[in-house]
């Protein structure tokens, strides 16, 4: 049994390590915490006071037990108050010079016994270590913020790292109800490490003006499932900070997608900082608010890129999931649809299922009866492209193969009328490629529905450059009366979502390959760490890993950067025809059905 770990130092009373602290005198610790600053002592205290007063109001915790929380927590100006703790966690700024300061005078202060933690989501814990003179002793201890409600702490050994200390601490995260992961000892350790690449390539797309700030955020969180998007959550992290932690991260593994985007110096140079500044990608209501502000950045309410078309009725070509909840959403909004097929077979088939996906609404209450039957009155099942002779806008959701889908446009430029609008839902083929197909290559542009599309509210409108100002006009006001949100993209792979969702995905499926951590500690250091709802192997599994390796390719034919090229495991997986929970196997194996 090593140290009980009852009374603990906390050194930095900033806004973790107020909060480490809090977690720690709840869960019955004694708790000295440590600045130089008084008025940061004096704000940690009063945050606590605060943070559990409004957990009594809750009902979350006594006023018996706030009370003597709050008994538990003393502040002290001087490590050496730190005398008699069993742990230090010291939570200062990310900077070797200040982290080996402490860690040299807490040498002279602390019992041999006592283990050192740095709270660092950047800098090496070998390099820390090496400078103490208990080394054994020393470890990673990196919470996430805000540190009571996040349920993930990274725990970081060393080469140097005693087992009993690494025991020691993990069973004190078990004890103040967090998830411990195991972890060694590189920058971002498994969640930053994923994240901090992803913010990155986001920061880049914005600077290179692919896309707007709001549609980037809005693409992440709505196709995803984020709680934020990249660049509001670069701004809550510090650009500085973000831009640190890359730079470490670069150090190591000299991978461009970690060399971080220019547009993070030159805000940081600029003092544009993100919330804590009240400015940096975004414009804040005052420095340390939350509360974003318009600003010369701000897309003006209502505007759009003019005058569309008329739209009243519309083409649906495919018969499969992606069709039919496409053909779904369109009937629902009031619109005569078409849906055709190869065959009239597959046309009726594609029907039946629109048919029971409406049925379902019906018993969980969410559609009328009477709304279920309109709507499948409003679609047409056809076995032909003839059928869409007078729709006004034609929607193509067939295979994922560009000499597919330009076979199909070349058909409809033969089927349609003159002014009818044609767009693909392709997700990673070049829409220009595919436009091409026609005469009218003006009138043709990408809408990236995402899957089940009755669901999700994101669209991705993918101009190239030979689509006309008012097909994109045209297609903005159809995604607002079909209640989808819409985003601009230029036309390049992947688009938004896909250029960023699968760098992230390949890089997860490295850290597997290099043996840092197992799939079931990196699934859960991203759900309870980065506040995604899904682990990157779950998510790749549900996707399919042929899906992905399909996408992995293309991005890194089109941007040619080495850091894409897809993990030889994806390869290797889907040439063994273990494509995830469509085959039974993936990353993980799942029950037949």
């Amino acid at each position: 049994m090593d140290t009980p770990l009852s009374t603990i130092a906390v050194v930095g009373l900033g806004t973790m390590g107020t909060g480490i602290a809090e977690v720690l005198a709840l869960a019955g610790r004694e708790v000295i915490g440590i600045d130089i600053s008084e008025a940061a002592a004096l704000a940690a205290v009063a945050s606590f006071e605060a943070s559990t007063a409004r957990a009594v109001g809750r009902g979350r915790i006594t006023e018996e037990q706030r009370a003597a929380a709050l008994a538990r927590f003393r502040t002290a100006d001087t490590l050496q108050a730190a005398a008699n703790a069993e742990l230090v966690i010291e939570v200062v700024p990310e900077s070797y010079e200040i982290k080996q300061q402490v860690f040299r005078e807490l040498d002279a202060v602390v019992p041999p016994t006592t283990i050192l933690a740095t709270g660092t989501n950047a800098l090496s814990v070998t390099r820390l270590a090496a400078e103490s003179q208990r080394p054994e002793r020393v470890l990673g201890l990196h919470f996430f913020n805000p540190a009571p409600a996040m349920k993930l702490v990274e725990v970081v050994s060393s080469v140097l790292t005693a087992p009993p200390a690494v025991e020691a601490v993990t069973a004190l995260a078990r004890e103040l109800g967090k998830e411990p992961v195991a972890v060694g000892d590189r920058p971002g350790f498994v969640a930053d490490g994923l994240l901090f690449g992803y913010l990155n390539q986001a920061a880049a797309m914005y600077e290179a003006n692919y896309a707007s700030r709001e549609d980037i955020d809005a693409a992440m969180k709505l196709g995803c499932g984020l709680p934020m998007g990249p660049l509001a959550l670069l701004d809550l992290i510090g650009i500085d900070t973000a831009r640190t932690v890359l730079e470490a991260m670069y150090a190591e593994s000299h991978d461009r997608l970690h060399a971080p985007a220019p547009i993070l110096g030159q805000l940081s140079s600029a003092g544009l900082t993100g919330r804590k500044a009240g400015r940096g990608f975004y414009t804040y209501d005052a420095p340390g608010g939350q509360d974003v502000v318009p600003d010369a950045l701000t897309p003006a309410a209502g505007a759009e890129a003019g005058a569309g078309r008329a739209v009243a009725s519309v083409g649906v070509a495919g018969s499969g999931t992606m069709a039919s909840g496409i053909a779904e959403v369109f009937a629902k909004a009031g619109y005569g649809v078409v849906l055709a097929a190869r065959t009239q077979e597959k046309a009726d088939l594609a029907k039946g299922r629109i048919a029971k996906s409406l049925e379902r609404s019906v018993s969980k209450g969410r559609l009328s009866a009477e709304a279920r039957d309109e709507t499948l009155a409003r679609i047409t099942a056809a076995g032909s492209l003839d059928a869409f002779a007078e729709v006004d806008l034609a929607v193509e959701a067939v295979a994922e193969d560009l000499e597919i889908k330009q076979q199909l446009f070349a058909a409809l430029d033969k089927v349609c009328r003159p002014g009818a609008v044609l767009a693909t839902t392709t997700s990673s083929l070049p829409v220009v490629a595919i436009a091409r197909a026609t005469a009218r290559p003006e009138d043709v542009i990408g809408m990236h529905f995402f899957n089940p599309a009755p669901a999700m509210k994101l669209v991705e409108v993918v101009r190239t450059v030979l689509t006309a100002d008012e097909v994109h006009a045209t297609v903005r006001a159809v995604c607002a009366k079909i209640r989808k949100h819409p985003v601009d993209c230029g036309d390049r792979a992947g688009f938004i979502v896909n250029a960023l969702l699968f760098p992230y995905l390949n890089n997860a499926i490295k850290m597997v390959e290099q043996h840092y951590a197992s799939l079931d500690d990196i699934d859960a250091a991203m759900k309870l760490g980065g506040g995604y709802p899904m682990g990157p192997f779950e998510l790749l599994d549900v996707v399919g890993l042929d899906v992905s390796l399909a996408i992995e390719k293309v991005l890194h034919k089109e941007f040619r950067d080495p850091g894409l090229a897809p993990a030889p495991l994806l390869e290797h997986l889907v040439a063994a025809g273990c494509l995830g929970r469509k085959t039974g196997r993936g990353f993980r194996e799942y029950a037949r059905r």
